[in-house]
């Protein structure tokens, strides 16, 4: 079975963006000169997938930041929601989290990258993430998307790493125990 990763800046507060999905908060931070590791994350992830929220965040940028596949996981859109540009590189699909992660595993991908906050949610509720690589930012919204929603259960993690950064930003990683 493929194994969930994540990564992700959050605010100190636990948000991954403001309601509208907006990550200005994000931008107004200078970490220009700071290598959060980013790249070499990607480099061990076979797959990206992201919910409808983040695909279109995404799409916003200047530029499309994945050469991986990405795989937009929505019961409301579809294929004809992709942009050309994006055609045979995100791929739209209505899966139970379980059924993609077994879906994943008959293509081959074993290392999956789970992002956006609802769908971090969902697939943390049912075990299928297991570590987390978090950038703590230094500013707090008060309101907006949270990484980490109500959980049935407790959610045992082990720190595996600490780096704190000129800017402010602290990174954590933690192991799903």
């Amino acid at each position: 079975m493929p194994t969930g990763h994540v990564m992700m800046a959050i605010t100190l507060d636990g948000y991954v963006a403001r309601k509208n999905h907006s990550l200005d908060w994000l931008m107004k931070q200078d970490t220009a000169d700071e290598d959060h590791g980013f790249a070499e994350f990607l480099d061990n992830i076979d797959v990206i997938v992201m919910g409808r929220g983040s695909f279109r965040t995404v799409f916003g940028f200047d530029v499309w930041p994945y050469e991986k596949p990405v795989v937009v996981l929505s019961h409301s859109l579809t294929s004809e929601d992709i942009p050309p540009e994006l055609a045979g590189r995100v791929e739209v699909v209505g899966l139970s989290p379980q059924d993609l992660m077994a879906e994943m595993g008959r293509r081959g991908w074993h290392r999956i990258y789970v992002d956006g906050g609802a769908i971090v949610q969902s697939f943390l509720k049912l075990g299928l993430i297991n570590d987390f690589k978090l950038a703590i930012v230094p500013i707090l919204l008060g309101d907006g998307i949270r990484l980490f929603g109500d959980l049935t259960s407790d959610v045992d993690l082990e720190l595996t790493h600490t780096k704190a950064f000129p800017s402010g930003l602290v990174e954590l990683r933690y192991k799903v125990v």
